[in-house]
């Protein structure tokens, strides 16, 4: 990250020919309004609309915060401060950005503040509590910049102590004894004598590689002779100069020298000495100099080489697109599981890119990023860049810059990808659309980055691709009133044909005590055939842990979360009871603590205990599990995953995760271990998740020519949902699912906004839940809303819960007057003195 400074002071008032600039900023809090500040007259040339500037906020507070306009209006209720520094020459937020952000703002019912704080990596993020920090390439002896008294006490500080310390602003401030430090600062930057983080994790550092080179007097082939008669006696050193000449061949071409070779080429080399290395450093034989490189992986990626054909399916569909782009903006391409719409994507970014625009390509999951991105970066090389969380925060702002400078054309990631500086999109691609991973629940905004993207293309005139096998019902909604195009891929590629499912009843078996452990033995029997033959199997169960919870037998206690409203899981590898909801955790008890009984035992199972089960069953099958306990570190998916695709782990247990959109060729069966759970639940999408789960699941068999068999376990098989799932009927399951829609007043016919009442008191919680009801009642009429009550979980992280719910009018105006009627309400409440304490969260469009 390149920050340049433009220090100043505050100017006289300026003369009557002057010109008096403010500039309008989002700050990144909570603010309902833009803040206005005065910008110094010498630089008015210089504000820039989406550039960062810092600016005090509050008698102590300093943040950097985004200029969204600029005007010759001051403020009437406050006298304008100057602006304190300029931090770019250039957007760093583009225009279409800060229109899309606007959106968000109004239509998740949040701030724009909030939103810039979401969107923008920390390390573009500065405050008082910024840090200075040496820069890694910085060598006092090597450095030409005279430093002065200020930038000299600077340096010292950060020199002595510990390596990598660094000083905030304000003490640097206490150091040098003056307010007006940003000046030295900025002069230390632009000698690159040090870098400025937000955070301690967070701290943008470049990625700087040792490098070495021959010193340019000895290029000359006869000094190249004398340098090899001089070091004679020294056959440690050169041996090391023979390996530079090898890798570094001068004598054919002097100018490749100056490039020169990573030190650690050198260092690493087992036959070499390090110290005859800095030995030949030191003596002036081979130069040392630092570069400073990408950290981004794909940059070094080969130019695009991989070529494919489509099938004449895929090509009929692809054309098919193009043919309603033509007079559609939005086109759903519903595919069955493995029908290659990949490949269709992969033929329609080439197509954007040919025509100079941007692409970006959104996934619900990193799991996903990490398969589809190696065939991405074959067929697009350097000009791909990935987007997602698991990325450090230097990793996002280098993709951030690299969308800015148009070096990285087509992106792949995440939902926070929708966030990304693009200005010239020509094609939006939503993978696997129906996902509830797109949606954002905290904090806020609480978007849907489907939708998003949808608003993103819009604004910039793009076309949007959404894909899925099993859409969201919402979606196919839209193509049946023929506000969306639909294209259809109804048969695999290639010679794969969707997979056999077989419904097995666990009832019968427990009954006829012929469960092994939680398998039915017709499970147990197919894993262990596809096993003898080499092939591979995925094993689904949508719960992680050990054990949901453990009791004790003798009095029935339970562990209970002392933050939220719900019991404890085991998890056996770490030994110990967490919270899902909050994190909290405690050591497994050896005696029950009410009691004193011993006999304690564990109740249910997650995927933790799947996975210990068949190690035991099955010794000699290699298991492994994905779900969100292994899956923390940077890497592990790609590890997992890798993994599996080289058939090294012969059995993938996991949650969801394993349901989206994974592509393995081995894979032959497919287990759900307990349908059940996900079919019951409170939620009027219940039913549609699991239709999508089930199927997207049973999608991962048989993808690649081998016969796939899928067995769902379940102790009720006469539910209706399982029809439609073996016979793969998405036309008939939607048809049931838009009936039952539109009978009881849900999406895509109404709006729904979900309204949480948060407070640590119960009863405040519940009081301020009924006033607020009341409130809305009165703006909105009774039919339109329901509650308020308390969710199954009614506390979470200390605060007691109630819900209220929203239904609307799909119509614009009337739920733009509703959302300012709700905002009215909920201050309408916040302002009386029992209630201060509680807060209000909207939702809107609950997933």
């Amino acid at each position: 990250m390149s920050l340049t400074f433009d220090f100043v002071q505050p100017q006289p008032e300026p003369a009557a020919d002057r010109v008096t600039l403010f500039a309008d900023v989002i700050l990144p809090l909570p603010l309902p309004k833009l803040y206005t500040y005065r910008v110094p007259y010498e630089l008015n040339d210089q504000v820039v609309i989406g550039g960062r500037v810092i600016v005090q906020f509050g008698a102590k507070r300093t943040l950097s915060c985004i200029v969204a306009a600029v005007h010759e209006t001051p403020p009437k209720e406050y006298q304008a401060k100057y602006i304190l520094e300029f931090i770019d020459d250039a957007p760093v937020v583009t225009q279409p950005q800060l229109q899309l952000f606007r959106w968000l703002a109004d239509y998740y019912m949040c701030t724009i503040g909030e939103v810039i704080n979401a969107a923008l990596p920390s390390a573009l993020k500065l405050s008082s509590e910024s840090r200075v920090q040496l820069h890694p390439a910085f060598v006092r002896e090597e450095n030409p910049y005279p430093l002065s008294e200020q930038e000299e006490r600077i340096v010292e500080t950060l020199s002595t102590g510990e390596d990598g310390k660094s000083l905030t602003f304000t003490e640097v401030g206490e150091l040098l004894g003056v307010a007006s430090f940003h000046k030295v600062i900025k002069s230390l930057m632009q000698k690159d004598v040090v870098f400025l983080f937000e955070h301690m994790a967070d701290k943008y550092a470049p990625k700087v590689v040792k490098k070495v080179r021959l010193a340019h007097h000895f290029v000359a082939e006869a000094a190249l002779e004398g340098l090899f008669t001089q070091l004679a006696t020294r056959p440690k050193q050169l041996d090391v100069l023979m390996r530079y000449l090898q890798k570094v061949p001068v004598y054919q071409n002097e100018f490749t020298n100056q490039n020169g070779i990573e030190k650690a080429y050198l260092t690493s080399a087992p036959h070499l000495s390090p110290s005859a290395v800095n030995t030949l450093i030191k003596n002036g034989v081979l130069e040392q100099f630092d570069v400073i490189v990408s950290r981004f992986p794909l940059d070094d990626a080969t130019q695009a080489n991989m070529h494919f054909t489509l099938s004449e399916a895929q090509t009929e569909a692809r054309d098919e697109v193009m043919r309603i782009f033509n007079t559609k903006d939005i086109v759903l391409l519903h595919g069955v599981t493995g029908a290659g719409k990949t490949e269709i994507y992969i033929d329609l970014i080439r197509n954007a890119l040919d025509g100079g625009g941007q692409v970006l390509y959104l996934l619900p999951e990193i799991a996903l990023t990490a398969q589809i991105v190696t065939r991405l970066m074959r067929v697009f090389g350097s000009r791909l860049g990935v987007y997602h969380s698991k990325f450090s925060d230097n990793e996002r702002v280098e993709v951030w810059n690299g969308v800015l400078s148009g070096r990285f054309q087509v992106v792949i990631g995440v939902r926070s990808a929708v966030f990304l500086p693009f200005d010239n999109l020509a094609l939006v691609i939503v993978d696997e659309e129906h996902e509830s991973s797109y949606k954002q629940y905290d904090p806020a905004p609480r978007y849907n980055a489907r939708e998003v993207a949808l608003m993103m293309a819009n604004f910039q005139g793009a076309k949007t691709l959404l894909g899925s096998a099993t859409p969201a019902v919402e979606t196919f909604y839209q193509t049946r009133t023929g506000r969306y195009g639909l294209v259809t891929l109804s048969k695999r590629f290639g010679e794969a044909g969707l997979p056999e499912i077989e419904l097995v009843d666990t009832r019968k078996s427990r009954e006829a005590k012929k469960m092994l452990n939680h398998f039915t033995p017709e499970l147990l029997t197919a894993i262990e055939t596809k096993l003898s033959i080499k092939e591979q199997v995925i094993l689904f169960q949508n719960r992680r842990g050990y054990s949901p919870f453990i009791n004790c037998v003798d009095c029935g206690w339970i562990p209970k979360c002392m933050n939220c409203a719900v019991s404890l899981s085991y998890h056996k590898q770490a030994h110990e009871l967490r919270c899902h909801y909050c994190g909290y955790h405690d050591r497994m008890p050896v005696e029950c603590p009410a009691c004193g009984s011993r006999n304690i035992k564990t109740v249910g199972f997650g995927t933790e205990k799947i996975e210990d089960d068949l190690k035991v069953m099955l010794p000699a099958a290699n298991v492994q599990r994905m779900d969100l306990d292994t899956t923390r570190a940077k890497n592990s998916y790609q590890q997992i995953i890798g993994d599996f695709e080289q058939q090294k782990t012969n059995i993938l247990v996991g949650t969801q995760m394993v349901t989206k959109g994974l592509d393995f060729a081995n894979v032959s069966l497919v287990g759900i271990i307990n349908a059940d759970s996900i079919i019951h639940y409170p939620d009027f999408r219940a039913h549609e998740r699991a239709f999508q789960m089930f199927v997207q699941v049973s999608g991962r068999a048989g993808r690649k020519g081998k016969k796939g068999k899928v067995i769902i376990q379940t102790a009720d098989p006469q539910q209706v949902i399982f029809d439609k799932v073996i016979r793969n009927d998405y036309l008939e399951f939607y048809d049931y699912e838009i009936t039952q829609r539109r009978e009881h007043g849900y999406p895509p016919f109404m709006r729904v906004i979900r309204l949480a009442v948060k407070h640590m008191d119960q009863l405040l919680c519940e009081r301020a839940a009924i006033l607020l009801t009341g409130e809305l009642v009165a703006r909105l009429g009774r039919e339109a809303v329901l509650g308020p009550e308390a969710p199954y979980i009614f506390r979470i992280r200390n605060f007691y819960l109630q819900e209220i719910t929203i239904k609307l009018s799909r119509e614009h105006t009337v739920l733009k007057s509703a959302k300012a009627d709700i905002l009215e309400a909920i201050h309408v409440v916040k302002d009386q003195k029992d209630y201060k304490q509680a807060r209000f969260v909207a939702d809107v469009d609950p997933m």
